[in-house]
């Protein structure tokens, strides 16, 4: 959905797009997300195939009727009793500001304040978690008009390594892998998949074509990019309306951008 949306619930042609991919049963398709499993799980509710990543990967199920699965690195929370006064008083200072709290993070939102104070602001309340937690257990990181605190060894990246690997332990690499993200925290992902080998990542066949694709032109470890989310949905379209046996190359060419690059 566009960033600028204020109803972020996923369009019917969205959700059509998604069981068509489902559909396929040599395919496997996820949602990999910062949001709470509650939201993700009401908004995919049509989608009884598709797997979910919650919580940057904290919580995952591999299908709507799957239970859903705990990640067993977070266990304490009490770095939460810390974070959580200091975001309120940015909060309080902040109007249109407020806090989300989540089964294994706390976030700070602030997509309705002025947009030049809010980001000010986001970046002094950074610093101040950075300072106040340094012998905590935790990561902090500015997102999409958030900043937010999450348990290490939680992230986007660790849990596609996680569901990649099952896969190759199951007997079932995968042949073609293709990564779509827009946030900062979907760099994590593109590099588990495009540098393995520099993060222990999953070890896929030398045969498997691997495309990450970030959405946007900007600096990124993701190869390629999408102009916004329309072409996103249009290039999965694609992909769901070629046949299988065509699907080793992405249906719609992806424009390369060399320019920034990392």
């Amino acid at each position: 959905m566009p960033e600028n949306s204020i109803d972020r619930t996923p369009s019917s042609e969205v959700i059509s797009v998604l069981n068509r991919l489902c559909e396929d049963p040599k395919n496997r398709v996820f949602i990999v997300s910062g949001r709470g499993k509650d939201e993700l799980s009401r908004w995919f509710a049509p989608c009884e195939k598709l797997g979910i990543a919650a919580e940057h990967g904290y919580l995952t199920r591999w299908s709507r009727d799957a239970p859903w699965d705990t990640s067993g690195l977070a266990a304490d929370f009490d770095w939460k009793k810390t974070a959580e006064p200091v975001m309120q008083l940015y909060t309080e200072a902040t109007d249109g500001s407020y806090i989300e709290h989540k089964e294994s993070a706390i976030v700070w939102h602030h997509h309705e304040a002025d947009p030049d104070f809010g980001s000010c602001q986001a970046k002094e309340l950074l610093d101040h978690l950075e300072n106040v937690l340094a012998n905590e257990p935790v990561v902090v990181k500015r997102g999409q008009h958030i900043v937010e605190v999450n348990p290490q060894g939680i992230s986007k990246g660790v849990v596609v390594d996680s569901l990649l690997s099952s896969m190759v332990r199951t007997g079932k690499p995968p042949d073609f892998v293709l990564c779509i993200g827009d946030d900062r925290s979907d760099e994590d992902m593109f590099e588990s998949i495009v540098c393995p080998a520099s993060n222990s990542g999953v070890k896929l066949p030398a045969s498997s074509e691997v495309f990450a694709c970030t959405v946007g032109k900007k600096p990124s470890m993701a190869r390629y990019y999408l102009d916004d989310t329309v072409d996103v949905v249009k290039m999965l379209d694609g992909l769901a309306s070629a046949p299988s046996q065509q699907r080793s190359r992405p249906a719609v060419q992806l424009r390369v951008s060399f320019e920034g690059s990392l």
